[in-house]
């Protein structure tokens, strides 16, 4: 059951805000969710929005869609192997944010504070990562 609400989760941490961000702490704060970072990145540079369209929703997606299916007896066993590179592929978001809040808090110009969406999107990934170590059901 655990999978299939996660297939619900995650798209809802895709719309949650990650971040707060204001360029001076006198003025509003922007939310910034993955969607609507990939919005913006796709106006900027459509290959960087494609990379992180593939780091932050497809490779998630499909490693959650993947372990049902191995799970549930009805995909063989060697897909266990590539399912556990995506898993490794979708943490690389959550780095990438962290990081990117660690350099912007440095640098003191704006104010960036962290959104519920950035918990809620760890715990789907990391969720699916503990998912994947159960194992398959018998037939």
């Amino acid at each position: 059951m655990a999978p299939f609400a996660l297939l619900l989760l995650f798209p809802i941490a895709w719309a949650a805000p990650l971040l707060r961000a204001g360029l001076l702490p006198i003025f509003g704060l922007e939310e910034i969710s993955v969607l609507s970072g990939l919005a913006a990145l796709w106006e900027k540079d459509i290959l960087l929005a494609l990379l992180v369209a593939f780091f932050a929703i497809v490779a998630p997606w499909l490693k959650l869609l993947g372990l049902i299916a191995l799970q549930s007896g009805r995909a063989p066993a060697r897909l266990a192997r590539p399912l556990t590179a995506l898993g490794r592929l979708a943490m690389a978001d959550i780095f990438l944010i962290a990081l990117y809040i660690v350099i912007a808090k440095g640098v003191g110009v704006g104010r960036l504070e962290t959104g519920w969406g950035l918990y809620l999107l760890s715990f789907c990934i990391l969720a699916s990562l503990a998912l994947s170590h159960l194992p398959p059901r018998k037939a």
